[in-house]
């Protein structure tokens, strides 16, 4: 059994309510628990407590981080929930400091991680169609793929010393949806993860 943290980290706004994001949320939950995994789901818009989401994290074997991007980022609840969770955390229970020592004060920045046998899958709804990224020819992207836009979000986990596993992508979710499609590519993301029992793939 894998033990796994959901964390939805949309903020509803009236044009954009999070329906998409709690929808797959809530969807990884159930087909998560029902191939035996334990899983637990925060929705950070509604609130939560800093101490149990940093033991939520030590607790974790496997984190799905799932957002919608909002201006090229993590909506600002979601930051909020990483400043106070990942801040709290830096007392040795999700990393040692930031990896450096006295003895070598310019060596090692970023590598004091506590999570090393914690792994993470990013999970993200997009305005964007998918069609603007891995392309070089696409003038504002310039060939940036979905990971390379959300940087900031992988380098945060590596910092406390988790592993990547692919992302997913639902993209031009507003202007031109394909929810059914994109569900169906969603559960098969899940499955080729998580489908067997105990096992989280590489």
């Amino acid at each position: 059994m894998t033990k796994i943290l959901i964390l939805n980290g949309a903020q509803p706004y009236g044009f954009a309510p999070g329906g998409l994001n709690a929808t797959l949320a809530g969807r990884a939950k159930e087909r998560l628990e029902a191939q035996g995994h334990d899983v637990r789901l925060t929705t950070v818009a509604d609130g939560y407590d800093v101490e149990a989401e940093v033991e939520s994290h030590r607790w974790a074997d496997a984190v799905i981080l799932q957002f919608p991007v909002n201006w090229m980022g993590v909506p600002w609840s979601f930051k909020k929930y990483m400043d106070e969770v990942y801040t709290a955390g830096m007392d040795g229970r999700l990393c040692a400091g930031d990896g450096r020592t006295a003895e070598a004060p310019k060596a090692n920045y970023g590598k004091g991680g506590a999570l090393t046998g914690t792994r993470y899958m990013i999970s993200a709804t997009f305005h964007a169609p998918s069609e603007a990224f891995d392309d070089p020819a696409e003038p504002f992207f310039e060939g940036m793929s979905m990971d390379d836009l959300l940087r900031p979000v992988h380098l945060n986990a590596k910092f406390f010393g988790m592993t990547p596993q692919p992302s997913f992508g639902a993209f031009d979710v507003m202007k031109n949806p394909q929810v059914d499609a994109d569900l169906v590519r969603f559960d098969a993301h899940l499955d080729s993860l998580f489908a067997e029992v105990g096992h989280v793939a590489a």
